[in-house]
């Protein structure tokens, strides 16, 4: 299939593209890199020893998708153009809902021009709020959300199922994503942040690198056994093969599904940070914060769905995401800045 990646430049994207290119996919890739590196996509070419083709777009730009789906015929679209710090959305809502809402209505509706109705859709487990249940499942409740960000994603969802309640001959898949950490083995592509990092892993990278102080944890206080909040981390490779395996489902006319994309395990924050010191022997400073707000205690999901349905499963454990997250960050201590 030829597959189009939006936002294919970042984080998720780039790995991704990998995936799907050593599975046999032809790859097209449009970002407007405003929080990712060019850069990127030479180490997915390095990687796979394949060419794919790029554009310097925007989702928002309808003239640039339209050249994009005139030049090629594309099967399905992978859909990670976004906006996605949930601190920044707080302050800048506007520019989160025009760019993450008006970019996916403008998205589908350039594909619904083009007969283009097979579509993967990057969605977050943000949606279920505080979960009404642990582990979370698919069929939890979605809760209010406590940020923007949030809001763009669960309103997306709303909007991509009454696309497909409409017109059933779309195909669309929601993945849910818990908390994607790790590198590509190779130490060729990573998490590469703007300014100082918004997610853990980096942030802990950063500090055992001497590039930041410390580590500020928010909160010590919580249910939970250290205190800490719990989270399920998944390698970023795992979270890539998952949505090969989702477009194997777009091939069979699944219609409209959602799965999660998780290990169904929790760890807390300090657990990360101790399997950290323990996978690198490098020693990560931290200091304990009050409470964030917004923060929810526990959030860990339940992928047996994804497993049953789309044969996949998480295959690296929290040694291996610390392992090439160090690994990522020590060969390329500027990220693509190199």
């Amino acid at each position: 299939m030829k597959i189009l990646v939006t936002g294919g430049a970042g984080f998720i994207g780039s790995h991704t593209c990998v995936e799907l290119m050593n599975a046999g996919h032809e790859v097209v890739v449009i970002d407007n890199l405003c929080n990712s590196s060019e850069k990127s996509m030479e180490r997915v070419k390095e990687i796979t020893g394949k060419d794919l083709a790029f554009y310097k777009g925007d989702i928002l730009d309808r003239d640039c998708l339209n050249t994009i789906f005139t030049e090629h015929k594309i099967d399905a679209v992978i859909h990670f153009a976004g906006l996605k710090a949930v601190g920044e959305s707080v302050y800048k809502p506007w520019e989160y809902y025009n760019n993450n809402i008006t970019g996916t209505l403008t998205l589908t509706d350039v594909m619904r021009a083009h007969d283009v109705k097979n579509l993967i859709f990057s969605s977050s487990a943000t949606v279920y709020g505080d979960p009404a249940e642990i582990p979370i499942t698919e069929n939890c409740p979605k809760g209010k959300c406590t940020n923007p960000y949030g809001w763009t994603k669960s309103m997306l969802e709303q909007i991509l199922t009454d696309l497909h309640t409409a017109d059933n001959s779309w195909n669309v898949i929601l993945l849910r994503y818990f908390n994607p950490i790790g590198a590509h083995p190779t130490g060729l592509m990573g998490e590469d942040p703007n300014g100082i990092p918004n997610n853990l892993m980096p942030y802990i990278t950063q500090v055992a690198i001497g590039k930041l102080p410390e580590l500020g944890i928010f909160g010590n206080d919580y249910d939970t056994p250290d205190g800490t909040c719990i989270r399920d981390y998944i390698h970023v490779c795992d979270l890539a093969t998952g949505h090969v395996a989702a477009l194997k489902k777009i091939e069979e006319k699944a219609g409209l599904c959602i799965y999660n994309l998780g290990t169904g395990v929790g760890y807390s924050v300090l657990d990360v940070v101790n399997n950290f010191m323990e996978a690198t022997g490098v020693n990560v400073a931290y200091s304990m914060k009050p409470r964030r707000e917004g923060d929810v205690p526990q959030c860990y999901s339940s992928a047996q769905k994804a497993k049953e349905e789309l044969g996949w499963e998480a295959k690296y454990g929290i040694k291996e995401m610390c392992r090439d997250s160090w690994n990522w960050q020590t060969k390329n201590p500027n990220g693509y800045k190199d």
